[in-house]
C-alpha cells in the first residue's frame, strides 16, 4: 500500500465534510478524495440492503482513485454496511460510530447518554449496542431526527425553522436528564450550536467527525500510512465527487472547510 495515496472518505451528501474537515485540520500533509452521494441523500430513511449496495458501488470508485485507507464519513452507512464491506475489501475501512461512542462513554458522569441520528441510525439500535457493550451500566436514549438532514442540505444552519424542529426533537431527551448527547449524524455538527443551545451548557456534545479523524490518525500511523510531508501540491490534495448538484456542493464545501473548493466533478455512481 502506497503510504502517500490519498484516503477515500465518502457520505450521502455534505455531512461528511465535517470529517473531512477534522482530517484536514489533524492530519495536513494527507490527500482526501471525497465523495458525496448527493443523488441519493439521505441514506437515513433508506433500507439496509439499499444503503450496502450504494456503499459498495461508492468504494468501487473510489478504488479507482488508489485511496489506501476509507472512511465511511455518514452514521447509516457505517451502521448498515460497515461490517459487510469490511470483509469483501482488502484495505482499512472505518466508520464513525466506534469512536464516538467511546467518547460519549468516557465523558458521561450520571451514566446517561442521547443519541440523535437518522431513522436509519436510531432504527438499527447500533450506538446503544456498541456503547453498552463499552459500559453496561449506561443507560442510553437515542432519538431520530429526520428533518436535521434536509435542513442542513438546504444550508438553514441558523434559521428559526430549525430551531423550532430543534426544540420539538430535544424535549424528550431533555426529560430523561442525559449529561452527554452523541451527534450521531454527520450533519449534526453543523447544528452544534443550535442542539447545544437548545440542550444547555451542561449537556456535552460528542462530535463523532473530531473523534474519527482521532482513530484514523492512530490506524494510519499503526500500519505506517501516514503520508510524508510535502507530497502534494495544495491544489491536488483535495478532490470532490458528487452523484448530482456539483454547483451548490462546491458553495457548500467552501462555506464549511477551511479552504475554498475549486471544482467537484459530477459522476455516473452507478456505473461502479
Amino acid at each position: 500500500m502506497d503510504r502517500n495515496a490519498p484516503i477515500g472518505v465518502f457520505d450521502s451528501g455534505v455531512g461528511g465534510l465535517t470529517v473531512a474537515r477534522e482530517i484536514i485540520r489533524q492530519m495536513p500533509d494527507e490527500k482526501i478524495v471525497y465523495f458525496g452521494d448527493t443523488a441519493r441523500v439521505p441514506y437515513g430513511s433508506k433500507s439496509r440492503d439499499t444503503v450496502i449496495r450504494y456503499s459498495r458501488q461508492i468504494i468501487r470508485f473510489l478504488l479507482t482513485k488508489q485511496v489506501k485507507a476509507i472512511v465511511i464519513a455518514c452514521n447509516t452507512a457505517s451502521a448498515y454496511a460497515l461490517d459487510t464491506v469490511e470483509k469483501e475489501f482488502d484495505l482499512p475501512i472505518i466508520g464513525v460510530i466506534r469512536a464516538g461512542a467511546l467518547t460519549a462513554v468516557h465523558a458521561t458522569h450520571n451514566g446517561k447518554i442521547g443519541v440523535i441520528g437518522t431513522e436509519g441510525t436510531v432504527g438499527s439500535g447500533i450506538y446503544t449496542e456498541v456503547i453498552e457493550k463499552m459500559n453496561p451500566n449506561v443507560q442510553v436514549t437515542a432519538k431520530a431526527c429526520p428533518l436535521f438532514v434536509p435542513l442542513v442540505e438546504e444550508g438553514l444552519l441558523h434559521d428559526s425553522v430549525t430551531d423550532e424542529i430543534a426544540s420539538r426533537y430535544l424535549s424528550e431527551l431533555k426529560g430523561k436528564f442525559i449529561d452527554t448527547l452523541v451527534l450521531g449524524c454527520t450533519h449534526y455538527p453543523l447544528l452544534r450550536s443550535t442542539v447545544g443551545r437548545v440542550m444547555g451548557s451542561d449537556v456535552t456534545l460528542v462530535n463523532p467527525a473530531y473523534e474519527t479523524a482521532v482513530e484514523l490518525k492512530a490506524l494510519l500511523e499503526e500500519r505506517g500510512l501516514n503520508c510524508e510531508p510535502g507530497q502534494a501540491a495544495d491544489s491536488e490534495k483535495y478532490r470532490f465527487y458528487v452523484s448530482d448538484l456539483a454547483e451548490k456542493f462546491t458553495a457548500f464545501a467552501t462555506s464549511i472547510l477551511p479552504r475554498q473548493v475549486k471544482e467537484t466533478l459530477k459522476i455516473d455512481i452507478e456505473r461502479y
